[in-house]
This record gives C-alpha cells, structure tokens and sequence, in this order.
C-alpha cells in the first residue's frame, strides 16, 4: 500500500488568503473610520483628520427640529415595519417549509423578488399605486413600502433557521394533543427565535436605511432621516451627516453584538440545561 499524501496546508502557505481578506476587510473598515472622526470637527466642513475634537454637530443635530421630527418618522416607520413584516415573513417562511408541493419553489422565488429587483423600479411601481389609493406623505403608505423590501429578508432568515430545527420535535407535540398554532408557539419558535430577531433586525435595518422609495413617496413632514440626508447633501456637505451616520454605525453595532452574544449564549444554556 503506498502511503498517503499529507494534504494538511499549513498557515504560511495560506498567507496569502489572509492577506487579501484583510485587504478586503480594510476596504470595507476604511470609510467608517474616515467618517467617525470627522463627525468630531468642531469646523463648518468636513475634514479629516479634523483640527480639534467637538460635539458642535451632535448638539446641532439634536437641537434641530427638523432632523428630530425626520428621525422619528424614520424610527415609527421602521418599528411598524417590522411589525408587519416579521409575522408576515415568518408565516411565509414557515408554511413554504412545511409544504409538499411543486409550486413551493415558484412561491418563495417570488416572494424574494424584491431583492431581485432594482429598488428605482419598485418605487415607482409603489408611487404609482400609492398616487391612486392616496397614500403617498402618509405613514402607512412609508410602512407599507418598506414592508414589501423587509420580508424577503425575513423569509430567507427564518428559512436558514427552520432547516436547522428538526420538524420532528413538532410533530411530536402535535401528536401529544397540542394543534398546530400551539406547537409551533411553544416548540418551533423558540427554537428559531435567533433567526426570526435577526429577520426582525434586517426588518429593521431595511426601512431605517432606505431612501429610494422615500425620495417618491414621503416629502415634508413626512420626510425620513435619511430621505433628508440625501437631500441635504444635494445643497452642502454638513458635519451633521457624519454625525448621523456615526451614531447609526453605533446602533448597528450595538444591535449586531446583542444578538451575537445571545447566539453565543445558546449552547451554554443548553449544556447547563442537560
């Protein structure tokens, strides 16, 4: 028998792959660490490295009617987002899972459509539609918009974590006496909770962030933070912009890190648990 061949690649001889995932790390990093500074200027432009540290443009933005009022519309619009869009994309994901059926395939490639489709042609399909219901500068109208762009991201998170569960453990329960609604409330969600609160965060994330949409259907009152921002940048580029988006890198991180360390937490609970 001859011997084998040692196929084991060492560290050195994977340098290169390191190498270029830290480039491309870097290029991802880069523009945050340029903008988190220069939200600090104390001057009336942006500059980098800035001449000194400040909180002038935090206190601008919070001392500002009009970025508040934008920001709360942004934070209803979101949180109504994703109150509708993770029940609807949880249901979606899991009865798609669960059927037997030919069209399954056909049905989840087009409820994922959206994230297929360029955003430009779904604003204006929704502005359209909008103008005619007359839901355009409304708050349902901003919700029901973003809900269309948040649920494929639910779908397909809620879909990850269902092909990890194994739909045995319901179907036990349902054997035991418990219908479907129970069984799944009290056996399937909280064993896919991760994968729906990060559906619920992509949910989120989805409507805080988009701005296309809003360009067409919100305007004045109605305006989100970041509909403004785009705005704004069209007349100067303001420090305030810098600072927004610091405190909405801040927020992403924090959230991102919530539910990391509660993923993390998971087979510790379950290891004392056993």
């Amino acid at each position: 028998m001859s011997s084998g061949i040692d196929r084991d690649v060492s560290h050195w001889q994977r340098a290169w792959l390191y190498v270029y995932a830290g480039l491309v790390l870097l290029f991802l990093v880069v523009p945050i660490l340029i903008v988190v500074p220069m939200s600090f200027t104390p001057s009336e432009h942006l500059e980098f490295p800035p001449p000194a540290l400040s909180l002038r443009w935090y206190q601008s933005f919070f001392g500002s009617t009009e970025w508040m009022d934008a920001a709360w519309v942004s934070i209803r619009a979101a949180f109504f987002t994703v109150l509708v869009a993770t029940p609807l994309g949880t249901a979606a994901a899991y009865g798609l899972h669960v059927a037997a059926s030919r069209w399954t395939k056909i049905l989840r490639a087009a409820l994922v459509v959206p994230l297929i489709v360029p955003v430009i042609i779904v604003a204006i399909g929704l502005f359209y539609v909008f103008a005619k219901l007359g839901l355009i500068n409304t708050m349902t109208g901003l919700v029901l918009a973003h809900t269309v762009l948040a649920i494929p991201f639910v779908i397909v998170t809620v879909t990850a974590g269902l092909r990890r569960y194994e739909m045995s453990q319901e179907m036990v329960a349902r054997s035991l006496g418990a219908n479907r609604w129970v069984a799944f409330f009290t056996v399937t969600l909280p064993q896919i909770r991760i994968s729906v609160l990060s559906g619920a965060l992509f949910a989120w994330v989805t409507s805080f962030d988009e701005v296309v949409i809003a360009l067409f259907i919100s305007r004045g009152e109605s305006s989100t933070l970041t509909r403004k921002m785009f705005t704004s940048l069209r007349d100067q580029v303001s420090p305030t912009i810098a600072a927004i988006s610091t405190m909405l890198i801040a927020l992403s991180i924090l959230v991102a890190a919530a539910i990391l360390i509660q993923e993390l937490s998971r087979p510790q609970r379950a290891g004392q648990r056993a």
